[in-house]
């Protein structure tokens, strides 16, 4: 596991910094979606609903990218390259709370459906580049 330089910790602990998210098609073709997300225990934590195109195509030993930039300074960033590392449903509706509570200042997920069954993906990174 590649550790995220400290001088850009603040982009995945402090601020409300949007990732997008590259995962592959089952066709070989990229997929960009721009996610919230989480660190813990050096793993970038992403949460979906089952049935959504990432739900898809992010299992165990995919391969994914992350490109993060800072909310007040476009021109910094980071990217992360790395491999999904687990994925469950264990924690999923607390988790999706607690990332509704860090982007939107609600203490619940307010875009729940009716059924819907939340995972959380776990991602490895094992390259880290920056700028800015």
């Amino acid at each position: 596991m590649t550790e995220i330089p400290p001088a850009f910790l603040d982009l995945l602990t402090s601020k409300k910094s949007f990732a997008h998210l590259a995962t592959v098609m089952a066709d070989g073709s990229p997929q960009v979606t721009p996610v919230w997300f989480d660190l813990a225990d050096g793993r970038i934590r992403v949460n979906t609903a089952r049935g959504r195109v990432k739900a898809r195509t992010m299992r165990p030993g995919a391969r994914v990218a992350l490109s993060i930039l800072d909310p007040d300074n476009a021109y910094r960033y980071l990217q992360i390259r790395g491999q999904v590392a687990r994925l469950t449903e264990d924690g999923a509706d607390a988790h999706i709370d607690a990332l509704a509570k860090k982007y939107l200042g609600k203490d619940r997920y307010p875009f729940r459906r009716p059924g819907e069954v939340r995972v959380i993906f776990e991602i490895t990174p094992e390259a880290v580049q920056t700028m800015g």
